[in-house]
């Protein structure tokens, strides 16, 4: 993807404000490139933080969205949402710790997308089949973009890296091998990988961003 139509409808100065990294917009776009998301399905913005993605989300992919983020303040976000002219009954704030479960009922949502959050929380096995599917529904799918190293040198780490970082941050950075082992280990669950982000690899950086899908079975469909 090159166009990124969609990132490129949000003002430059307001995706600047917002973030603090790699553009997660286009993150994204490019992870739900091809994605089978109805509009109207309920999907949670798991580690929204700022909340853009979560407009972006709910305003050109037509979906019900709810932000969930533990550092954000929820009435910071609606007062964001409501500027940018996202209903309330489209996208819905809420502060809640991912790694200790969700504040939502069983099957709740259509699928989940996660923006460089899910490396933090769900390096533990046991994370996705206890804290996370629980709140999927059975045809649900989970959209995950994960920074991440080309190969994983845990076992060696090379000078170059630990310059300017320690060996406890580069714990939350694997490789699409280690992530897909990682996730191959709940039951029901089937890892999909769509490559590194392009535009990312080029960057003088230790780590490629790895969109990973992993789905349960196919999303059912729900009316506009």
């Amino acid at each position: 993807m090159s166009n990124f139509p969609k990132s490129n409808s949000f003002d430059l100065s307001l995706v600047r404000s917002k973030i603090m990294g790699p553009n997660p917009l286009k993150l994204c776009e490019e992870l739900l490139d091809g994605a089978d998301l109805p509009c109207g399905s309920r999907v949670c913005d798991l580690g929204s933080g700022s909340c853009i993605t979560s407009v972006m989300l709910a305003r050109e992919y037509g979906l019900d969205v709810y932000a969930v983020d533990l550092w954000s303040d929820p009435d910071e976000n609606r007062a964001f949402f409501d500027q940018m002219g996202v209903p309330a009954s489209r996208i819905h704030p809420v502060k809640a710790d991912a790694a200790k479960g969700l504040p939502f009922l069983p099957g709740f949502f259509d699928a989940v997308v996660s923006i460089d959050s899910y490396n933090y929380y769900g390096r533990d096995p046991d994370y996705l089949g206890k804290k996370l599917l629980p709140y999927v529904a059975d045809e649900g799918k989970l959209y995950l973009s994960i920074p991440g190293m080309v190969h994983d040198c845990h076992s060696e780490l090379p000078e170059c890296l630990l310059t300017s970082w320690t060996p406890e941050q580069l714990e939350y950075m694997h490789d699409i091998d280690w992530w897909h082992a990682m996730i191959a280990q709940t039951a029901g669950v089937k890892p999909g990988h769509r490559g590194g982000w392009a535009s990312m690899l080029l960057r003088t950086r230790p780590g490629a961003y790895l969109p990973a899908a992993a789905n349960r079975r196919s999303l059912g469909s729900r009316p506009c």
